[in-house]
């Protein structure tokens, strides 16, 4: 349906820090459960120890040690508690707590420590990942709506060339942003609509926006505020309703989608031309079979040509698009953008 009012939902707080950098993933409940069962296995040795020495240990009441006794001990004592209502009286029980118990009580404490420390490091390890990111962002590319759209736009860039490290994805949901960093790609978890979120995504030094929510308004709204930040930057933007096109154009989109209808196309060309379908299709999957380039000439003793092994399919002159059959490398001028066929 055509477009009738801008809208976007409510994004959380905007007051932190929304740059999710690319890391090495480990899994946190399972440290968890290791150190865990590591500080109970040594709770379990001590109490063993105390278990096995016998009469080495009296309580205050005169009682028996039995095994729960023993644990309580172990427990009180590699915590460094030590209520002091059983000890150790014997000499065998005396050396077994400087030689077993003492070394058991400083594993348990370094357990402890460490596991801060490792929290501590964590975090400065992730404000240092994000400001090394801010001081060597420029001319990267920004998608705003990483849902499944916006995922095939990324690994379409990646297969053609561009690294993981120069893709910024900017959305909404945590998932998605999990998901972009679990592909070495940059999150910014936030509502693309809102300048303060472009900023951080750095879209002010971006050289190109693919702009894919799931809304045409949105898309609207965040091409709009795109222009805000960067004049200059190509917007690559997605539409679902044809009645929108010429909104998303007006707004500062160089190059708009018509998703519905290409999908469209390509259901009636599979129904109609099957085997042109299929090499449609392998147009679009980069890095596989036939590819669908944008190239200069090729320039050999001041004379432009085609590249060798290279199909034309058009030339882009001052943004207008010129037919193959117009043209040929007689009439090849500088900066003439050549779109050929190659194969990969």
């Amino acid at each position: 349906m055509p477009l009738r009012e801008l809208s976007c939902a409510p994004m959380g707080p905007t007051d932190m820090d929304m740059v999710r950098v690319p890391r090495t993933q480990r899994a946190p409940l399972s440290a968890i459960l290791r150190r865990i069962a590591f500080a109970l296995g040594l709770i379990v040795f001590v109490a063993l120890v105390v278990r096995l020495s016998g009469d080495g240990y009296i309580d205050i009441t005169n009682d028996p040690i039995s095994f729960l006794d023993a644990m309580y001990y172990a427990s009180v004592t590699v915590t460094t508690t030590g209520y002091g209502d059983i000890t150790a009286v014997s000499s065998g029980a005396r050396l077994a707590a400087m030689i077993l118990i003492t070394p058991a009580r400083v594993l348990f404490l370094i357990l402890i420590v460490g596991t801060t420390v490792e929290v501590l490091t964590d975090q400065s390890k992730e404000l240092i990942l994000k400001r090394r990111w801010r001081q060597r962002v420029n001319d990267h590319i920004v998608i705003c709506g990483f849902g499944a759209t916006g995922q095939a736009a990324a690994a379409d860039l990646i297969s053609r060339g561009t690294d993981q490290s120069q893709i910024v994805a900017v959305d909404r949901s945590p998932q998605a942003i999990q998901i972009a960093t679990h592909q070495g790609i940059t999150g910014v978890l936030g509502d693309a609509t809102r300048s303060e979120v472009l900023a951080q995504a750095a879209v002010e030094a971006a050289k190109a926006v693919v702009v894919s929510p799931n809304r045409d308004d949105t898309a609207v709204l965040i091409t709009l505020t795109i222009r805000q930040h960067n004049p200059d930057v190509h917007i690559v933007a997605g539409v679902r309703e044809q009645e929108n096109l010429h909104l998303l154009r007006q707004g500062g989109a160089n190059e708009v989608i018509d998703a519905t209808a290409a999908v469209g196309r390509m259901l009636g060309l599979g129904t109609k031309a099957p085997g042109a379908a299929r090499v449609l299709d392998d147009l679009l999957a980069a890095g596989i079979g036939l590819e669908l380039m944008e190239t200069a000439p090729q320039n050999h003793n001041n004379v432009l040509s085609i590249p060798d092994g290279d199909t034309l399919v058009a030339v882009i002159r001052n943004g207008t698009r010129l037919p193959a059959s117009e043209t040929t490398d007689a009439n090849l001028v500088t900066g003439d953008r050549l779109v050929v066929l190659r194969e990969t």
